[in-house]
């Protein structure tokens, strides 16, 4: 009888056996529940990382467990194939960007499935296969029918010696990351989606996304950013067509000394003619990135355009600015500044000498041009406001705005932050836009019947000049589709957010050749129920995948509003760094003994934990894991380290630690496998007279692992309540007395079961492989989620309803001698009561011992 945990037999042996009976392939079955798990799929960049491990770790345990709970699991996989990094690698490699992405593609599939991933690969989808993109480009003339696609100029990162857009990535510190040469911001025909035509449904859907963490739904309210206020006016002092401003505080238009504009905006020609020192401001703020000009600790700088503008409530001349922190893309372009009553304008006006007016003061006291230290921003009571003095600053905002539109000089208006969606690149390897630029017929979109645009093979990569594909003749010059004279096809490809918009739709009907959706199909697995990934993509991915199933479902082809039920984002797998002053990073290969740099004898800084990366040379290479402990160590390891929603610490000792469980239930298990080939006898609680302890304690970890995996998936603590089932089974002793029946080897066959099929989602490989040991025919997988059993367990803990306001939201499990501070205490603990709690307080908390507790809030 061997004692050694052979993991590598093991796990090769049993994804053989699922590959084999296509163990995970998933049709619709409408007699069972369905149950959509998807974890964001990864860009093919040559091999997985530890954050793909932790995130694929997660969403097979929610897969396997919800399969064995009973559901029909719809758990796929596939490749966010299109993007910039083929390119770079077809430059500096000079490998074709479609061989180095399907080679990295074969590469990391072979890496997952060693994993032991439950993944339906039948299913598979590619995001830069034709199949794929052409669907893509089906949507795209879609949403230009209705409106929702368009072209218009728009500013780039434009590198003149390369002659090249760049992405933002490729632009560090305003430079060119080729040739460090500066960047400038240059206009140019970009094609956009409309996304701002769905911002208000946008927004109100976030309130009925009661699974998504709340963080993330603050940050796309924040990016959405709905302001309610008016749009006002201000004629030019020239007879020019008025500036129109957007401003949310219309009680302050009495302040309003000065106007800004951005240095991009279409008037700033006229107004600044014969004053070239405005010319080079504006070339200069060319050069700078939009984020770094409005960053909140950038300077405020700015230039007179020599230009007057007239405050139409005043009807006093106020100088026209330019300034860096005014963007053309956000509201109009055109500030009023009230530096009196806005800090930014007020530390602008102060660096300027530019008048300063008090409009509102506070309700107590009285504040003067010449005590202001800072802008007062909250609310008051008006003054040196003509008809409006005297009036609350709440109440002054519907009396002006009233006031502007009955004289036509504004109107109440509804302001988002969120701009519509630009998805023009100037790349080779993205979905190509199907639009064809005709001299006589203007734009015309490419015929349903001619799609795919395919991207052509013979291709020269050098990042000099605009599009890679604008060099193909045979692709850029073509028929019009109107009137067969000659014409042009658009040489811009898709932003590759649009290939992640709406493939969690194509996952539900993969083979269809005719459809990008079948609906059928997609009404019986949407929504996802349960989607897994980085809170990085709170705002893009999210919200363009938000807009898309909107955009589809007004084209009739699915009829839910959201993409994903329930939303999980995992925390970062991080690790000790080690920098030298002189060199930076250091591999730990790079430091000596005495903790000093290789290279150049310096003391190296270790011990500060950052986020794995390359560059940071902390990383731990999968490969090594799963080569030295095996994927089952390199699951519980990533799942037992920390609660998925927090930074996971990366630890060898808690790698060996894991490790070591799994040998030891191996070998608890291995021995008592001859034991259990005996019939073991039926038992009861009722009338068990040894074992209970043990009996009782399979029945609790029963339905600890089932609360920690239904609520909030708290695998960590689940894993322990295994670890302490492990703990009592190893301590106890299956053989009877003299005459006995047989009662301990059935008690603890039961718990060992219970303790493989409960270990099953987490380490699958040596849960099928003991499973069988035991004699048992079927998978683990095929067995049914244990019940735990209510009067076993109650006689060892008390169960207590948690309300809030009087609605039930959790259970909490307690010793049974719990008392009331306890109670009170657990309650206010519990994270999915803390869930209901947050931005409330509590006012009182009311303890039924050992029935309920009720947290009252305000």
């Amino acid at each position: 009888m061997t004692r050694f945990y052979d993991f590598k037999a093991f796990e090769a042996k049993w994804q053989r056996i699922w590959e084999e009976r296509e163990a995970f392939r998933v049709m619709e079955d409408p007699a069972k529940p369905k149950y959509y798990c998807l974890e964001m799929y990864p860009y093919p960049s040559g091999k997985i990382h530890m954050g793909h491990v932790r995130n694929y770790s997660i969403g097979d345990v929610v897969a396997r467990y919800f399969r064995m709970r009973g559901c029909n699991v719809l758990h796929p996989m596939g490749w966010d194939s299109f993007g910039l990094p083929a390119e770079n690698a077809a430059i500096e490699h000079g490998v074709h960007p479609a061989a180095w992405t399907y080679d990295n593609i074969g590469y990391m599939r072979k890496q997952l499935k060693q994993m032991g991933l439950s993944y339906d690969w039948e299913r598979e989808i590619t995001s830069s296969d034709p199949d794929y993109y052409r669907w893509n480009q089906w949507f795209f003339l879609k949403m230009y029918e209705k409106g929702l696609a368009y072209k218009k100029p728009a500013f780039v990162n434009w590198c003149e010696v390369c002659q090249t857009v760049l992405a933002n990535e490729q632009v560090e510190g305003g430079r060119c990351w080729r040739d460090e040469s500066e960047v400038i911001q240059k206009e140019l025909d970009q094609w956009f989606f409309k996304i701002t035509a769905y911002a208000e449904e946008l927004l109100e859907g976030l309130d009925r996304l009661p699974g998504w963490p709340e963080r993330v739904k603050t940050m796309q309210r924040n990016w959405i950013g709905r302001s309610v206020g008016a749009e006002v006016n201000f004629p030019l002092a020239s007879g020019l067509s008025p500036i129109t401003i957007f401003t949310t505080r219309q009680d302050t238009l009495y302040g309003a000394t000065f106007m800004v504009l951005a240095p991009e905006h279409p008037l700033v020609p006229q107004l600044a003619q014969g004053r070239p020192e405005v010319q080079i401001f504006i070339e200069r703020m060319r050069t700078q990135d939009h984020l770094v000009r409005t960053a909140a600790e950038t300077e405020k700088e700015g230039i007179f355009t020599g230009a007057y503008a007239v405050n139409p409530l005043t009807e006093e001349k106020i100088p026209i600015w330019l300034a860096n922190f005014v963007l053309l893309e956000y509201g109009t372009g055109a500030i009023m500044a009230v530096p009196a009553h806005d800090q930014r304008d007020f530390e602008f006006a102060k660096k300027y000498d530019l008048p300063i007016q008090v409009v509102i003061q506070p309700e107590e006291g009285a504040l003067t041009t010449e005590d202001l230290e800072k802008a007062y921003e909250d609310e008051g009571v008006m003054v040196n406001s003509g008809p409006f003095t005297g009036l609350p600053s709440l109440q002054g905002r519907e009396t002006v705005v009233q006031y502007l539109e009955e004289r036509g000089i504004g109107k109440r208006a509804v302001n988002y932050r969120l701009r519509d969606w630009g998805i023009s690149r100037q790349r080779y390897w993205g979905t190509p836009i199907p639009i064809i630029s005709c001299d006589r017929c203007g734009t015309v979109p490419v015929p349903y019947t001619d799609l795919p645009v395919l991207l052509p093979q013979d291709v020269e990569i050098t990042m000099k000049g605009r599009s890679p594909l604008a060099r193909v003749e045979r692709f850029v010059n073509v028929s019009c589709p109107t009137c067969q004279g000659a014409a042009r096809r658009e040489t811009d490809t898709m932003d590759t957010f649009v290939d992640s918009s709406w493939y969690f739709l194509r996952f539900c009907n993969p083979e269809a050749q005719d459809r990008a959706v079948e609906k059928s199909k997609v009404a019986y697995w949407m929504p996802v129920d349960q989607y897994i990934g980085g809170i990085e993509h709170a705002v893009l991915h999210l919200l363009y995948a938000r807009f898309f199933t909107k955009v589809i479902r007004d084209l009739g082809l699915i009829v839910h509003d959201e993409p994903f039920v329930n939303l999980l984002t995992q925390g970062m797998v991080c690790k000790e760094t080690s920098r030298c002053p002189t060199h930076g990073y250091r591999f730990p290969q790079e430091v000596n003994a005495q903790g000093r740099c290789t290279e150049c004898d310096r003391p190296v800084e270790v011990g500060r934990t950052e986020k794995m990366s390359k560059s940071r040379r902390n990383v731990v290479d999968p490969d090594d894991l799963l080569n030295r402990y095996g994927a089952d160590t390199a699951r519980l390891f990533s799942l037992f380290a920390a609660p998925p929603e927090k930074d996971l610490e990366w630890s060898d000792k808690g790698v060996e630690g894991a490790f070591r469980f799994l040998n030891r239930v191996y070998r608890l298990v291995d021995g008592w496998t001859e034991e259990f080939s005996h019939p073991v006898p039926a038992i009861s609680f009722a009338d068990l007279t040894v074992g209970r302890a043990v009996y009782q304690k399979a029945h609790l970890t029963i339905m600890k692992v089932t609360e920690d995996l239904d609520r909030d998936f708290h695998f960590n603590t689940a894993i322990a309540a295994l670890m302490e089932l492990v703990n009592v089974l190893g301590q106890f002793d299956l053989h009877d007395e003299p005459g006995g029946h047989g009662e301990r080897r059935a008690v603890a066959r039961f718990a060992v079961e219970t303790l493989i099929i409960l270990l099953g989602p987490f380490a699958p490989h040596l849960a099928e492989e003991l499973w069988q040991r035991l004699g048992n025919p079927r998978s683990v997988f095929e067995e049914p989620w244990p019940m735990h059993d209510v009067e076993v367990v109650q006689r060892e803990v008390l169960v207590v309803v948690v309300q809030v306001n009087g609605k039930l939201r959790s259970r909490i499990s307690l010793p049974p001698h719990a008392g009331e501070e306890e109670l009170r205490r657990a309650a206010l603990h519990d994270s999915r009561v803390q869930t209901w709690l947050q931005g409330r307080q509590v006012k009182r908390v009311v303890v039924v011992p050992k029935k309920l507790v009720n947290i009252v809030t305000d």
